[in-house]
């Protein structure tokens, strides 16, 4: 059994300025130290057939979990200063306990880690490499983090939420 109340699910604000790449583009406003605040979630999605035979589909918090159970981890981010904020970067950690299945986030871009969060490219590009010098795509068993880059700003008092999908073990 896995508790998620203390779910380790890490979080890297990064925070750099962003070139000018034409004169006509004009660049993203870095978020300031303390201008984004994150909270998250771990939920169990439930689905309920009523007497029509329509689905509907509720998420509860989830504090236990039971190997099958599929848990959808969430981050919500909010721009809490008086400026748009720019350059954007989640990086959530996938618990030992999980295999990822999916990844959603409006307007980003998801990358994800093998090393425990050392190194990020898409998963197309990841592959692991065994003792004896075999080489084989990455799957998602291997995935030990998985990062988002907001693109674009978010505007002042906005909340944009990611969220990733995995699976008990």
């Amino acid at each position: 059994m896995l508790n998620h109340t203390a779910f380790s699910l890490h979080f890297i604000i990064v925070l750099c300025t962003a070139a000018l790449l034409a004169t006509y583009m004009l660049p993203a406003h870095a978020a300031e130290p303390g201008a984004i605040n994150i909270t998250s979630i771990a939920e169990k999605e439930t689905i309920v057939v009523d007497k029509d035979g329509k689905t509907q589909s509720t998420l509860t918090r989830v504090d236990t979990a039971l190997p099958g159970d599929e848990i959808i981890y969430t981050t919500t981010f909010e721009n809490i200063s008086n400026s748009p904020a720019g350059n954007i970067v989640i990086s959530n950690t996938i618990p030992n306990d999980t295999t990822y299945l999916s990844a959603n986030g409006a307007n980003t871009e998801v990358t994800f880690s093998i090393d425990d969060g050392n190194q990020y490219a898409a998963s197309e590009k990841l592959s692991i490499t065994s003792s004896k010098g075999y080489t084989r795509p990455a799957i998602p068993a291997d995935y030990t983090h998985l990062r988002w880059v907001y693109e674009g700003e978010l505007g002042v008092g906005e909340t944009s939420e990611v969220s990733f999908r995995a699976i008990i073990k």
